[in-house]
């Protein structure tokens, strides 16, 4: 799939990938194995999901070359710079790669600040070609900027149509940074599926609620991870680049914001 916006430092990352959050890692290997057999190029994992063995041993078995594959994946419970530098090795070990596109933050917990220099470092060291955050609202985020040597290349917070986080979005604009969603879909929560503005839309387009939802992100350049664990989802996920809400449309689904988390997390 040929669909990609370049980060601040000039890598590529594609603009549609997979997340594995809350896939059992029993069955992950083959959820990856059949998202990268149908196109998808971003695989997003987590320490804490506890499936970056699974998510390794599909790309190794996938046979694409090493540069065809971006895999983001997260920190978890770290503290500071050295127990930061041990949780990348370990990262770098259980997903068996020389490398890994995307490290970021899970959470602005810890010395936040030390734990992003020791990813500077290892990102000048090549053990990452890019670095960000996840979950880094305004506060956080001014602070980790103000502080560091890097900018973040991406920061991947809760984005939906309930929660679009424009304020945000233009920070990130204004700092060259990519805004990622977590949930595009909201996890189907607060009537996402069955949403009156969604539903007429997708009618007019012969497409899904679904499908709506993600191309009202993907129209604003912001990068989506949508998970399934069944293929023909996989699928409808991936296609939506043949059809564009127009102007008037994309402000009705604005107004569907809510301004709050549906998570009670961030």
């Amino acid at each position: 799939m040929e669909n990609t916006i370049t980060l601040n430092n000039g890598v590529k990352m594609p603009r549609i990938g997979y997340g594995v959050y809350q896939i059992p890692s029993i069955i992950t290997e083959k959820c990856v194995a059949d998202a990268l057999n149908i196109g998808y190029r971003l695989v997003d994992t987590a320490q804490c999901y506890g499936n970056e063995k699974q998510v390794g041993r599909a790309i190794k078995k996938s046979q694409l070359a090493r540069d065809e594959v971006f895999i983001t994946t997260k920190l978890w419970g770290g503290r500071g710079y050295r127990d930061t530098v041990d949780s990348i090795d370990s990262s770098l070990k259980n997903l068996d790669l020389d490398y890994i596109d995307l490290l970021l933050i899970h959470e602005p917990t810890g010395d936040y600040l030390e734990i992003y220099r020791a990813m500077e470092d290892a990102y000048k060291a090549g053990k990452l070609r890019a670095i960000g955050t996840a979950n880094f609202l305004e506060e956080h985020f001014k602070r980790l900027t103000a502080n560091c040597t890097v900018i973040p290349a991406v920061d991947q917070v809760e984005t939906h149509i309930f929660r679009q986080q424009k304020n945000l979005h233009r920070l990130l604009e204004e700092n060259g940074v990519i805004h990622e969603s977590w949930s595009p879909l909201a996890c189907g929560r607060n009537g996402f599926f069955t949403n009156s503005v969604l539903l007429r839309l997708a009618k007019k387009y012969r497409k899904t609620a679904a499908q709506v939802g993600l191309r009202f992100l993907y129209q604003q350049d912001i990068v989506i991870i949508p998970k399934s664990t069944h293929i023909e989802r996989m699928r409808e996920n991936l296609d939506i680049l043949n059809f564009e809400i127009n102007e008037n449309e994309i402000n009705e689904l604005y107004a569907l914001e809510q301004g709050k988390s549906l998570f009670g997390w961030w």
